[in-house]
């Protein structure tokens, strides 16, 4: 997995985001289930990320050109504090931001091979545990990473099975030690992840 670099500000997002799109293009990239044609040509995948009041403060965008190839992830957020926040995905597609407490729909970390959590732990980590997002001062952000642990097509490790999944953005910092969650706190930021 590559650590998130992050992309500058959002005025560079609109360059990067079509410099994205334009590589799904070119790659064939479309929606549809997992049949057999999918193994053809890339996916792609969204997420538009909601705080707790149910506001939209972000997307996160997510590519594979083939199911040996790795998941590139490009999150977009604003309205988050200066500092680390724990990032992961969670094992069912629902936000809701009026449960109790906000987005508790999504269920715990997306984890079909039952392992612990923390990158780098012998018995470890979740399929859906990324690094933590370094968010500076601008107010709003850009990050990317690549990770091997999911993937848009079929599987077990598929994002999307039969509830699908989602990315949930935390208070904290994700410690990356301590099971489930790293004590990464309260969920802020939540998105269903849906094919394109």
């Amino acid at each position: 997995m590559k650590i998130f670099r992050p992309i500058r500000t959002a005025s560079r997002f609109g360059a990067a985001l079509f410099a994205f799109a334009l590589v799904g293009t070119l790659a064939g990239c479309g929606g549809g289930g997992n049949d057999d044609g999918d193994n053809a040509r890339g996916l792609t995948a969204r997420a538009t990320l909601i705080d707790t009041s149910g506001r939209s403060v972000g997307n996160a965008f997510f590519l594979q050109n083939a199911p040996s190839d790795p998941v590139t992830i490009r999150v977009q957020v604003a309205g988050l504090t200066p500092g680390p926040h724990g990032m992961h995905l969670h094992e069912v597609g629902r936000a809701d931001p009026n449960a109790n407490p906000p987005f508790a729909t999504a269920g715990a970390h997306f984890n079909p091979g039952n392992k612990k959590h923390g990158i780098g732990k012998g018995d470890g980590p979740h399929a859906g545990d990324l690094p933590s997002l370094n968010i500076g001062t601008d107010p709003e952000a850009v990050f990317e990473l690549t990770t091997n642990r999911v993937t848009l097509f079929g599987g077990a490790n598929s994002l999307f099975d039969s509830d699908g999944s989602a990315l949930i953005i935390h208070a904290n910092s994700d410690d990356q030690r301590t099971d489930p969650d790293g004590g990464s706190g309260a969920r802020l930021i939540c998105g269903v992840v849906t094919r394109d």
